[in-house]
Protein backbone atom coordinates (compact mmCIF):
# COMPACT_ATOMS: atom_id res chain seq x y z
CA UNK A 1 0.00 0.00 0.00
CA UNK A 2 1.12 3.52 -0.72
CA UNK A 3 1.82 5.59 2.32
CA UNK A 4 -0.91 8.01 3.28
CA UNK A 5 0.52 11.39 3.98
CA UNK A 6 -0.50 14.94 4.73
CA UNK A 7 0.21 17.16 1.78
CA UNK A 8 1.40 19.85 4.11
CA UNK A 9 4.55 17.77 4.56
CA UNK A 10 5.31 17.76 0.86
CA UNK A 11 3.70 20.99 -0.28
CA UNK A 12 6.94 22.27 -1.71
CA UNK A 13 7.15 19.25 -3.99
CA UNK A 14 3.63 19.44 -5.34
CA UNK A 15 1.38 21.99 -6.98
CA UNK A 16 -0.08 24.85 -4.95
CA UNK A 17 -3.65 23.77 -5.68
CA UNK A 18 -3.44 20.78 -3.32
CA UNK A 19 -5.16 21.56 -0.06
CA UNK A 20 -3.16 21.07 3.12
CA UNK A 21 -6.07 19.55 5.05
CA UNK A 22 -6.60 16.69 2.60
CA UNK A 23 -4.94 13.30 2.39
CA UNK A 24 -3.61 11.78 -0.82
CA UNK A 25 -1.87 8.75 -2.18
CA UNK A 26 0.94 9.34 -4.65
CA UNK A 27 1.98 7.05 -7.50
CA UNK A 28 5.07 7.20 -9.69
CA UNK A 29 5.08 6.30 -13.39
CA UNK A 30 8.63 6.00 -14.68
CA UNK A 31 10.43 5.28 -17.95
CA UNK A 32 14.00 4.06 -18.35
CA UNK A 33 16.03 3.13 -21.42
CA UNK A 34 18.26 0.38 -19.99
CA UNK A 35 20.86 0.70 -22.80
CA UNK A 36 21.37 -2.70 -24.35
CA UNK A 37 20.41 -5.02 -21.54
CA UNK A 38 21.46 -8.16 -23.43
CA UNK A 39 22.24 -11.64 -22.20
CA UNK A 40 25.51 -13.31 -23.27
CA UNK A 41 24.00 -15.77 -25.78
CA UNK A 42 24.17 -15.04 -29.51
CA UNK A 43 20.66 -15.71 -30.80
CA UNK A 44 20.33 -12.91 -33.35
CA UNK A 45 23.17 -13.41 -35.80
CA UNK A 46 25.62 -10.63 -36.61
CA UNK A 47 24.33 -7.93 -34.26
CA UNK A 48 23.91 -10.19 -31.25
CA UNK A 49 27.48 -11.42 -31.69
CA UNK A 50 28.57 -8.09 -30.21
CA UNK A 51 26.88 -9.04 -26.94
CA UNK A 52 28.56 -12.40 -26.49
CA UNK A 53 31.92 -13.49 -25.05
CA UNK A 54 33.28 -13.84 -28.60
CA UNK A 55 32.12 -10.38 -29.70
CA UNK A 56 33.88 -7.03 -29.76
CA UNK A 57 32.52 -6.14 -26.32
CA UNK A 58 33.55 -9.49 -24.83
CA UNK A 59 30.17 -9.51 -23.16
CA UNK A 60 30.60 -12.24 -20.54
CA UNK A 61 28.83 -13.29 -17.35
CA UNK A 62 30.89 -10.94 -15.20
CA UNK A 63 29.90 -7.88 -17.22
CA UNK A 64 26.31 -9.06 -17.55
CA UNK A 65 25.79 -9.39 -13.81
CA UNK A 66 27.52 -6.08 -13.14
CA UNK A 67 25.09 -4.48 -15.58
CA UNK A 68 22.15 -6.19 -13.87
CA UNK A 69 23.30 -5.00 -10.45
CA UNK A 70 23.81 -1.45 -11.68
CA UNK A 71 20.37 -1.22 -13.30
CA UNK A 72 18.64 -2.73 -10.27
CA UNK A 73 20.45 -0.34 -7.95
CA UNK A 74 19.54 2.65 -10.13
CA UNK A 75 15.85 1.72 -10.16
CA UNK A 76 15.88 1.03 -6.42
CA UNK A 77 17.12 4.58 -5.77
CA UNK A 78 14.23 6.22 -7.62
CA UNK A 79 12.12 6.89 -4.55
CA UNK A 80 10.57 10.03 -3.11
CA UNK A 81 8.81 11.07 0.08
CA UNK A 82 5.47 10.29 -1.53
CA UNK A 83 6.68 7.11 -3.27
CA UNK A 84 9.03 5.40 -0.80
CA UNK A 85 8.63 2.07 -2.60
CA UNK A 86 9.56 3.50 -5.97
CA UNK A 87 7.46 3.70 -9.13
CA UNK A 88 4.24 1.74 -9.39
CA UNK A 89 4.64 1.44 -13.16
CA UNK A 90 8.00 1.31 -14.94
CA UNK A 91 8.32 1.20 -18.71
CA UNK A 92 11.67 0.03 -20.09
CA UNK A 93 13.33 -0.18 -23.49
CA UNK A 94 16.46 -1.70 -25.04
CA UNK A 95 15.99 -5.06 -23.38
CA UNK A 96 16.69 -8.25 -25.33
CA UNK A 97 14.11 -10.65 -23.94
CA UNK A 98 12.01 -11.55 -20.94
CA UNK A 99 14.88 -13.49 -19.35
CA UNK A 100 16.97 -10.37 -18.72
CA UNK A 101 13.95 -8.75 -17.04
CA UNK A 102 13.39 -11.80 -14.87
CA UNK A 103 17.01 -11.55 -13.79
CA UNK A 104 16.56 -7.83 -13.15
CA UNK A 105 13.53 -8.07 -10.84
CA UNK A 106 15.23 -10.88 -8.89
CA UNK A 107 18.22 -8.71 -8.03
CA UNK A 108 18.52 -8.08 -4.27
CA UNK A 109 17.85 -4.36 -4.72
CA UNK A 110 14.45 -5.01 -6.35
CA UNK A 111 13.34 -8.43 -5.16
CA UNK A 112 11.20 -7.14 -2.30
CA UNK A 113 9.11 -5.00 -4.67
CA UNK A 114 7.70 -8.09 -6.42
CA UNK A 115 7.54 -6.36 -9.81
CA UNK A 116 5.55 -8.26 -12.44
CA UNK A 117 6.61 -8.22 -16.10
CA UNK A 118 4.70 -7.65 -19.34
CA UNK A 119 6.97 -8.32 -22.31
CA UNK A 120 6.50 -8.95 -26.02
CA UNK A 121 9.04 -10.13 -28.60
CA UNK A 122 9.25 -7.53 -31.35
CA UNK A 123 10.50 -7.94 -34.94
CA UNK A 124 13.20 -5.30 -34.41
CA UNK A 125 16.34 -6.21 -36.33
CA UNK A 126 18.59 -5.38 -33.39
CA UNK A 127 16.63 -7.79 -31.24
CA UNK A 128 15.52 -5.23 -28.65
CA UNK A 129 12.07 -4.85 -27.14
CA UNK A 130 10.03 -2.67 -24.81
CA UNK A 131 8.33 -3.94 -21.67
CA UNK A 132 6.58 -2.85 -18.51
CA UNK A 133 7.25 -3.67 -14.88
CA UNK A 134 4.48 -3.00 -12.39
CA UNK A 135 3.59 -3.32 -8.72
CA UNK A 136 0.69 -5.83 -8.62
CA UNK A 137 -0.53 -4.52 -5.25
CA UNK A 138 -1.46 -1.20 -6.83
CA UNK A 139 -1.89 -1.82 -10.56
CA UNK A 140 -4.35 -4.49 -11.70
CA UNK A 141 -3.90 -5.50 -15.34
CA UNK A 142 -7.09 -5.91 -17.41
CA UNK A 143 -5.80 -6.23 -20.96
CA UNK A 144 -2.61 -6.20 -23.04
CA UNK A 145 -2.39 -5.47 -26.78
CA UNK A 146 0.44 -4.88 -29.24
CA UNK A 147 0.62 -2.51 -32.20
CA UNK A 148 2.95 -3.21 -35.10
CA UNK A 149 4.24 -0.46 -37.40
CA UNK A 150 3.82 -0.90 -41.16
CA UNK A 151 5.20 1.63 -43.61
CA UNK A 152 3.93 1.18 -47.17
CA UNK A 153 6.94 2.91 -48.74
CA UNK A 154 9.35 0.77 -46.69
CA UNK A 155 7.80 -2.70 -46.44
CA UNK A 156 10.96 -4.35 -45.06
CA UNK A 157 11.30 -1.92 -42.16
CA UNK A 158 11.30 -3.56 -38.73
CA UNK A 159 11.11 -1.80 -35.39
CA UNK A 160 9.80 -2.26 -31.87
CA UNK A 161 6.11 -3.05 -31.44
CA UNK A 162 4.14 -0.70 -29.21
CA UNK A 163 2.83 -2.34 -26.05
CA UNK A 164 -0.47 -1.13 -24.57
CA UNK A 165 -1.39 -2.23 -21.05
CA UNK A 166 -4.83 -1.38 -19.65
CA UNK A 167 -5.51 -1.71 -15.95
CA UNK A 168 -6.81 -0.18 -12.75
CA UNK A 169 -4.70 2.20 -10.66
CA UNK A 170 -6.22 3.77 -7.53
CA UNK A 171 -9.70 3.03 -8.85
CA UNK A 172 -9.03 4.76 -12.20
CA UNK A 173 -8.96 2.86 -15.46
CA UNK A 174 -5.80 3.78 -17.34
CA UNK A 175 -3.97 2.57 -20.42
CA UNK A 176 -0.18 2.79 -20.63
CA UNK A 177 1.58 2.72 -24.01
CA UNK A 178 5.26 1.76 -24.02
CA UNK A 179 7.15 2.98 -27.11
CA UNK A 180 10.65 3.05 -28.57
CA UNK A 181 10.52 5.03 -31.79
CA UNK A 182 12.99 4.57 -34.69
CA UNK A 183 16.43 6.08 -34.27
CA UNK A 184 17.97 9.03 -36.08
CA UNK A 185 20.35 6.76 -37.98
CA UNK A 186 21.13 8.39 -41.30
CA UNK A 187 20.28 11.86 -40.00
CA UNK A 188 17.46 13.48 -38.06
CA UNK A 189 15.65 14.94 -41.06
CA UNK A 190 16.19 11.93 -43.30
CA UNK A 191 14.73 9.56 -40.71
CA UNK A 192 12.00 11.84 -39.39
CA UNK A 193 9.29 10.19 -41.50
CA UNK A 194 9.81 6.93 -39.60
CA UNK A 195 9.16 8.57 -36.23
CA UNK A 196 6.23 10.51 -37.65
CA UNK A 197 4.69 7.24 -38.84
CA UNK A 198 5.26 5.72 -35.40
CA UNK A 199 3.70 8.77 -33.74
CA UNK A 200 0.68 8.44 -36.04
CA UNK A 201 0.26 4.82 -34.93
CA UNK A 202 0.41 5.88 -31.28
CA UNK A 203 -2.06 8.70 -31.93
CA UNK A 204 -4.44 6.24 -33.57
CA UNK A 205 -4.17 3.92 -30.57
CA UNK A 206 -4.95 6.76 -28.14
CA UNK A 207 -7.99 7.84 -30.16
CA UNK A 208 -9.24 4.25 -30.44
CA UNK A 209 -8.89 3.67 -26.70
CA UNK A 210 -10.85 6.81 -25.92
CA UNK A 211 -13.54 5.91 -28.43
CA UNK A 212 -13.92 2.61 -26.60
CA UNK A 213 -13.92 4.24 -23.15
CA UNK A 214 -13.83 8.06 -22.96
CA UNK A 215 -13.49 7.98 -19.17
CA UNK A 216 -10.11 6.31 -19.02
CA UNK A 217 -6.77 8.05 -18.75
CA UNK A 218 -3.95 7.32 -21.17
CA UNK A 219 -0.21 7.63 -20.63
CA UNK A 220 2.32 7.24 -23.43
CA UNK A 221 5.95 6.82 -22.48
CA UNK A 222 9.14 5.86 -24.21
CA UNK A 223 12.39 6.74 -25.91
CA UNK A 224 10.89 8.73 -28.76
CA UNK A 225 14.23 9.66 -30.39
CA UNK A 226 12.80 13.14 -30.85
CA UNK A 227 12.41 16.16 -28.59
CA UNK A 228 9.04 17.61 -27.48
CA UNK A 229 9.11 20.33 -30.13
CA UNK A 230 9.87 18.00 -33.05
CA UNK A 231 7.14 17.28 -35.60
CA UNK A 232 6.50 13.71 -34.47
CA UNK A 233 5.81 14.77 -30.89
CA UNK A 234 4.30 18.23 -31.27
CA UNK A 235 2.25 17.85 -34.45
CA UNK A 236 1.56 14.19 -35.17
CA UNK A 237 1.13 13.02 -31.57
CA UNK A 238 -0.20 16.45 -30.63
CA UNK A 239 1.70 16.94 -27.38
CA UNK A 240 0.75 20.35 -25.99
CA UNK A 241 3.27 22.52 -24.22
CA UNK A 242 0.86 24.42 -21.96
CA UNK A 243 -1.37 22.50 -19.60
CA UNK A 244 -4.10 25.14 -19.93
CA UNK A 245 -4.46 24.18 -23.60
CA UNK A 246 -5.39 20.62 -22.65
CA UNK A 247 -9.18 20.84 -22.68
CA UNK A 248 -10.62 17.83 -24.53
CA UNK A 249 -10.41 14.17 -23.41
CA UNK A 250 -8.10 13.27 -26.32
CA UNK A 251 -5.78 16.25 -25.85
CA UNK A 252 -2.25 15.27 -24.84
CA UNK A 253 -0.10 17.17 -22.37
CA UNK A 254 3.68 16.99 -22.71
CA UNK A 255 5.36 18.35 -19.55
CA UNK A 256 8.91 18.08 -20.91
CA UNK A 257 9.10 21.21 -23.09
CA UNK A 258 9.96 23.43 -20.14
CA UNK A 259 12.63 21.02 -18.87
CA UNK A 260 14.47 21.06 -22.18
CA UNK A 261 14.13 24.85 -22.41
CA UNK A 262 16.07 25.00 -19.14
CA UNK A 263 18.84 22.80 -20.54
CA UNK A 264 17.65 19.66 -18.73
CA UNK A 265 17.78 16.55 -20.89
CA UNK A 266 18.04 12.79 -20.71
CA UNK A 267 20.96 12.26 -23.08
CA UNK A 268 23.69 14.43 -24.56
CA UNK A 269 25.80 14.46 -27.70
CA UNK A 270 28.62 16.89 -28.43
CA UNK A 271 27.45 19.32 -25.77
CA UNK A 272 23.81 19.27 -26.90
CA UNK A 273 21.13 17.95 -24.58
CA UNK A 274 18.10 16.10 -25.90
CA UNK A 275 15.01 14.94 -24.06
CA UNK A 276 13.94 11.82 -25.92
CA UNK A 277 12.63 9.97 -22.85
CA UNK A 278 9.17 11.40 -22.49
CA UNK A 279 5.99 10.56 -20.60
CA UNK A 280 2.86 12.30 -21.90
CA UNK A 281 -0.74 12.04 -20.75
CA UNK A 282 -4.32 12.74 -21.77
CA UNK A 283 -6.65 15.30 -20.22
CA UNK A 284 -7.88 12.78 -17.63
CA UNK A 285 -4.77 13.49 -15.56
CA UNK A 286 -4.84 17.30 -15.89
CA UNK A 287 -8.54 17.96 -15.31
CA UNK A 288 -8.15 18.68 -11.58
CA UNK A 289 -4.67 20.21 -11.55
CA UNK A 290 -6.01 23.60 -10.43
CA UNK A 291 -8.70 22.20 -8.14
CA UNK A 292 -8.42 21.59 -4.42
CA UNK A 293 -10.22 18.31 -4.94
CA UNK A 294 -8.43 15.40 -6.62
CA UNK A 295 -11.20 12.80 -7.13
CA UNK A 296 -9.20 11.03 -9.87
CA UNK A 297 -5.53 10.54 -10.62
CA UNK A 298 -4.03 13.98 -11.12
CA UNK A 299 -0.65 15.02 -12.45
CA UNK A 300 1.52 16.99 -10.02
CA UNK A 301 5.04 17.02 -11.46
CA UNK A 302 7.51 15.57 -13.94
CA UNK A 303 11.16 14.92 -13.18
CA UNK A 304 14.30 13.96 -15.08
CA UNK A 305 15.95 11.60 -12.61
CA UNK A 306 19.49 12.81 -13.27
CA UNK A 307 20.87 11.65 -9.94
CA UNK A 308 24.56 12.32 -9.33
CA UNK A 309 25.54 8.66 -9.19
CA UNK A 310 24.23 8.23 -12.77
CA UNK A 311 26.58 10.92 -14.13
CA UNK A 312 30.05 10.84 -15.62
CA UNK A 313 32.28 12.66 -13.16
CA UNK A 314 35.24 13.76 -15.27
CA UNK A 315 36.49 14.43 -18.77
CA UNK A 316 34.73 16.08 -21.68
CA UNK A 317 31.57 14.09 -20.89
CA UNK A 318 31.31 15.28 -17.31
CA UNK A 319 27.66 15.47 -16.29
CA UNK A 320 26.53 13.17 -19.10
CA UNK A 321 24.89 9.83 -18.28
CA UNK A 322 27.48 7.26 -17.19
CA UNK A 323 26.96 4.56 -19.77
CA UNK A 324 28.00 0.92 -19.86
CA UNK A 325 30.53 1.33 -22.68
CA UNK A 326 32.25 4.28 -24.28
CA UNK A 327 34.64 3.99 -27.22
CA UNK A 328 34.69 0.23 -26.79
CA UNK A 329 35.79 0.51 -23.16
CA UNK A 330 33.69 -1.09 -20.41
CA UNK A 331 32.85 1.66 -17.90
CA UNK A 332 30.69 -0.42 -15.57
CA UNK A 333 28.10 2.33 -15.74
CA UNK A 334 24.33 2.44 -16.01
CA UNK A 335 22.77 3.77 -19.20
CA UNK A 336 23.34 6.46 -21.80
CA UNK A 337 19.92 7.86 -20.85
CA UNK A 338 18.62 9.32 -17.61
CA UNK A 339 15.22 7.96 -16.50
CA UNK A 340 12.13 10.15 -16.30
CA UNK A 341 9.09 10.00 -14.03
CA UNK A 342 5.72 11.64 -13.56
CA UNK A 343 3.92 11.73 -10.23
CA UNK A 344 0.17 11.34 -9.83
CA UNK A 345 -2.00 11.89 -6.75
CA UNK A 346 -5.52 10.96 -5.80
CA UNK A 347 -7.47 12.07 -2.77
CA UNK A 348 -8.14 9.49 -0.08
CA UNK A 349 -11.76 9.46 1.00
Amino acid sequence: MKKLFLLAMVALLLVPAIAQDRKYNMYGVMFYNLENLFDTINTNGTYDLEFSPQGARQWNNDKYWKKQHNMAYAISQMTSQGTPNGPTILGVSEIENITVLQDLVRQPELKSRHYQIIHHDSPDRRGIDVAILYDPLNFKVLNVTYQKLYIDSYPTFRTRDQVCVTGMLAGDKISVLINHWPSRLGGQEQSSYLREATAALARHTIDSLLTDDPNQGIILMGDLNDDPQDKSCAEVLGGKRNIKDVKEPNDVYNPWWEKLDKGIGTLAYKGQWNLFDQIVMTEHFTRYVDSKEKPQLTFVRAEVLNRDFLKTREGDRQGYPLRTYSGGVFLNGYSDHFPTEIFLVKEVK
